[in-house]
């Protein structure tokens, strides 16, 4: 049991990271920048299985273009000469389905910590 417990909190760890990580994207989705300047670039949380019943870990963070859009907006403050800003990159659509895919690894991991508690209870009460 204590196993189960270990596995779901290093599942518990990265999915908390990836919601982070989509959180930070959705957020920045819509912030303009010059067009002499980078746009936001993504965070992407990489995963990596340990070895044996270690579980999961994060293995790094890979980062969206910073090349971005340019998007006419003439009457934006941070409009070039063109009247061009730099957005993000960013898929709306798919950052919210990665957000869903998160949300449920973490509850996931978190219904097996539950179940392997309530587990772990019940042992302690049959050696009364």
């Amino acid at each position: 049991m204590a196993d189960a417990i270990g596995i779901a909190s290093t599942g518990l760890t990265l999915h908390r990271k990836w919601l982070d990580a989509v959180s930070d994207n959705l957020a920045n989705a819509n912030t303009a920048t010059r067009t002499s300047a980078q746009a936001f670039r993504a965070r992407y949380v990489l995963a990596e299985a340990g070895t044996g019943t270690s579980g999961v870990y994060v293995a790094g963070a890979a980062y969206g273009d910073a090349t971005g859009r340019l998007v006419h907006e003439p009457d934006n403050p941070l409009a070039d000469a063109q009247g061009y800003v730099r957005y993000p990159d960013i898929d709306l659509a798919s950052q919210m389905g990665q957000l869903i895919m998160a949300q449920r690894g973490y509850q996931a991991n978190a219904a097996v910590v539950d179940r392997a508690k309530t587990m772990y209870e019940a042992g302690l009460q049959i050696g009364k």
